[in-house]
Parts: structure tokens; C-alpha cells; sequence
């Protein structure tokens, strides 16, 4: 896999976390995001998603393998997918939604997102295990 195309992927999966819960958790002040799942999407764990945008970023800035990372950022991904998929079969998101358009859209959003990076960080470690040459 080209490493401008990981490197680009890495930053990007940086941005949504830290980009995306600085968005649409308003800075923190969302109450809703919080209420609508208080073990997962408490502030502590929204800090959290953060840490893990700075350890994509730092991904993108090794030159040498990042093929077991990768591995490790695909199950860390795969987690949040099935938490995601538990909390919608469990919950309205019209209900978060009528409460706050940000919590709403931060809720539908999310899980797609992740399923996306995933399959981005699950094809880093395959295609990285081929060549040397390569990521």
C-alpha cells in the first residue's frame, strides 16, 4: 500500500476523532452525547476517543511498519462498531436527535465512521505484510 495513502489515512481517522468530538460534543458542553450513553460517551471517554486521534496521528509519522499497529487500531475500531451497533439497537436516535441536532448527528455518524477506518487500518495490515518495500 502507497505510504502517502496511509499517511493520509492515519491523519484523516486523527481528524475525525479529535475534529469530530470537539464538533459535536461542542467543545464538551453536549450534554446529550454524554446522557444518551453515559459508559461509553461519558467526557472521560470522549478524551479518550481523543488519545486515540494523537495515536493516529503519531502512526502517520512512522516511516518504518506500522503493520501490527494498524492490526491494533483495526480491533480498537471494531469495539466502538459493535458498541455502536448495540446502542442503536437499543435506543431511538430520533430521540437523540429531538433533544440536540449535534448528539444526533454525532450518533449516527459514528459507527459508520469507524467501519470505515476499520477496514482502512485492516487493509494497512494486510497489504503491509506483503513487502518490505511497503508500509
Amino acid at each position: 500500500m502507497n505510504k502517502t495513502i496511509v499517511k493520509l489515512g492515519f491523519v484523516s481517522a486523527a481528524i475525525a476523532n479529535i475534529g469530530g468530538v470537539l464538533l459535536f460534543s461542542r467543545l464538551f458542553s453536549n450534554e446529550v452525547i454524554s446522557a444518551s450513553d453515559p459508559v461509553v460517551m461519558s467526557t472521560f471517554g470522549l478524551v479518550m476517543i481523543m488519545v486515540w486521534g494523537l495515536a493516529y496521528l503519531g502512526a502517520a509519522a512512522i516511516s518504518s511498519s506500522v503493520r501490527w499497529l494498524a492490526a491494533a487500531f483495526a480491533i480498537e475500531k471494531l469495539v466502538y462498531v459493535i458498541v455502536w451497533c448495540q446502542w442503536m439497537f437499543n435506543n431511538s436516535i430520533s430521540d437523540v436527535y429531538s433533544q440536540d441536532l449535534y448528539a444526533g448527528l454525532f450518533y449516527t455518524i459514528y459507527g459508520p465512521n469507524d467501519f470505515l477506518f476499520m477496514v482502512f487500518f485492516i487493509l494497512v495490515f494486510l497489504k503491509s505484510g506483503r513487502s518490505p518495500a511497503q508500509v
